[in-house]
């Protein structure tokens, strides 16, 4: 297995990776989890994937995709501040330093062993993506447990930043998932991989104007919420 991650700038490099990235959400998504999100010839899709995401993808021997995340940087729209603002208390981030991640989760076809490997590597090669071009925090959404048992067990510190909430019967929260060169390596020494990532290129991306940035320095005031109409899948890292 390897990590690589894919842009819209180098996808002729990872052809099948990324359309295999689509199918495996698919899989994971609309079939196992039931979401009602687009989809197209079994490729699930959003109105999130634009030239801005970032794609950690680990791939077979034959470029299949067993496990993805999207990376997201909070300067540009994401999913938490369009659809679901109520989980965060205060302001919401927009700032360089911190990428919304989604779309987490590997291909539950693989044994409980690989499926443990493939997340390792998608969790080390987040922060390795992180630490090279400066993120200091992810946003995610996820139920709690898997923050607990799946993300702060491989030694990522997590701090939520609002209420759990329910979404179609489940439990979720967002939190901040801390990005430093002292994560990774407690993340390595969890994994045992030197390097996930195959192919990091530090980003040409312009600064953006100064921010408040982090949730939870300020409140502000709530926007209707739109959990319950909300049909964008979170993470399927069981």
């Amino acid at each position: 297995m390897r990590t690589v991650a894919v842009r819209w700038d180098n996808v002729h490099q990872h052809g099948e990776a990324w359309i295999s990235h689509h199918r495996l959400r698919y899989r994971m998504f609309v079939e196992r989890q039931g979401w009602s999100v687009p989809h197209y010839q079994r490729m699930e899709y959003d109105e999130f994937d634009t030239p801005a995401a970032t794609y950690i993808i680990v791939v077979d021997e034959r470029d299949q995709a067993l496990g993805t995340a999207r990376l997201i940087p909070t300067t540009r729209p994401y999913m938490v501040e369009s659809l679901w603002p109520d989980l965060v208390d205060g302001l919401l981030p927009h700032a360089d330093q911190v990428w919304e991640a989604s779309r987490f989760g590997c291909d539950r076809a693989l044994g409980a062993g690989g499926r443990r490997r493939v997340i390792g590597q998608l969790i080390q090669a987040c922060q390795e993506f992180g630490v090279a071009h400066g993120i200091t925090s992810y946003l995610g959404v996820m139920p709690p447990w898997v923050f607990q048992t799946v993300i702060a067990a491989h030694g990522c510190p997590v701090r939520p930043l609002g209420p759990a909430l329910s979404l179609q019967g489940h439990a979720i929260e967002a939190a901040a998932i801390e990005v430093s060169p002292a994560v990774l390596a407690r993340v390595r020494a969890h994994t045992g991989l030197r390097q996930a990532l195959e192919n990091i290129e530090v980003l040409d991306v312009a600064p953006s104007a100064p921010s408040l940035a982090v949730a939870g320095d300020a409140v502000a005031a709530p926007e209707p919420s739109r959990l319950a109409a909300s049909t964008s899948p979170l993470v399927d890292a069981h």
